[in-house]
């Protein structure tokens, strides 16, 4: 069944800033999911957090096209991709069944999984399931593991999840407007019009219910990482890069520690700024090339 469906970019995406064509995949669950897909080659999967979408991987789309097939969906609730006021479908798990559909639809294999954020859950969660399709795993800033024990991540996971937290996602847009900027090291990256594509991307209070959600889930989906985690071995023989941001508030270094001890062929490397976007200076520099195949 060809599930491709025209869809209207808007008229606020810059075609300067993103310049890829918009595709859009109709889930079997009813949902449009937009993605990038650019390039020929070996493919990336850009699998992205809260509360981001696939324009955080732009630079590294124009850098890696030329030699790789890059693909970059939305979320359910993000970015381009449709809405829900169904809360299950905010659910982790939810969007990670929502990511492999088009992965099958894609037909991917021999894939390098980039995640980031709740990319890395919802990422190895497909990794783990269908290891033979993933070749090799770029990590960056991310965790795939329960935490509902670590007080860093519960009090967190507490806070935004409570009425004020609440409050302020829905109404103040928090995520995009306070926590995104105290996770670049290099705020001169998030210019007005770079800001611009994250307001615009979650513009109204109920648009921002997958953004809301997920906070919660950070402990609300213990069991659900507790399964990821405990099929590890599914990817954790898999080469690994790890790109780690140091002034990323959300994860600490005893995540990429946790990382570097579990991962059996793993290269990391610390970064002094804390997301993707320190990668558009060095977009061809990536060492998945040097990596084993």
């Amino acid at each position: 069944m060809n599930r491709l469906v025209p869809a209207t970019r808007p008229d606020w995406v810059s075609d300067d800033l993103f310049p890829f064509e918009s595709k859009f995949f109709a889930t079997p669950s009813g949902h449009q999911m937009h993605y990038v897909d650019e390039g020929a080659g070996e493919p990336i999967v850009f699998v992205h957090g809260n509360p981001a979408w696939s324009f955080e991987f732009r630079h590294l789309i124009k850098g890696l096209r030329s030699e790789f097939r890059c693909i970059a969906p939305d979320h359910i609730g993000f970015g381009l991709s449709s809405r829900s006021d169904r809360r299950n479908d905010h659910h982790p798990a939810s969007l990670a069944r929502e990511f492999s559909t088009l992965i099958e639809h894609l037909e991917l294999s021999d894939m390098t999984l980039f995640l980031t954020d709740w990319g890395g859950p919802i990422g190895l969660d497909f990794a783990r399931k269908q290891p033979r399709r993933v070749k090799r795993i770029v990590i960056a800033n991310t965790w795939c593991w329960p935490v509902a024990d670590d007080f860093h991540f519960r009090s967190f996971s507490f806070l935004m999840s409570s009425w004020v937290g609440q409050y302020l996602i829905r109404h103040r847009n928090l995520f995009v407007n306070q926590v995104m900027p105290k996770a670049v090291g290099n705020k001169t990256v998030l210019t007005p019009a770079v800001m611009s594509h994250y307001r615009n991307a979650l513009p109204t209070s109920d648009a921002r219910s997958a953004n809301a959600a997920l906070p919660g889930y950070i402990v609300g989906a213990t069991d659900w990482l507790d399964s990821i985690w405990s099929e590890r071995a599914a990817f954790a023989d898999k080469p690994a890069l790890i790109l780690w941001g140091l002034k990323d508030i959300a994860f600490p270094t005893k995540e990429l520690e946790r990382w570097k001890s579990e991962l059996s062929d793993v290269e990391a490397h610390e970064l002094g700024i804390a997301d993707t976007f320190w990668l558009k200076r060095h977009p061809n520099s990536c060492c998945w090339r040097c990596m084993p195949s």
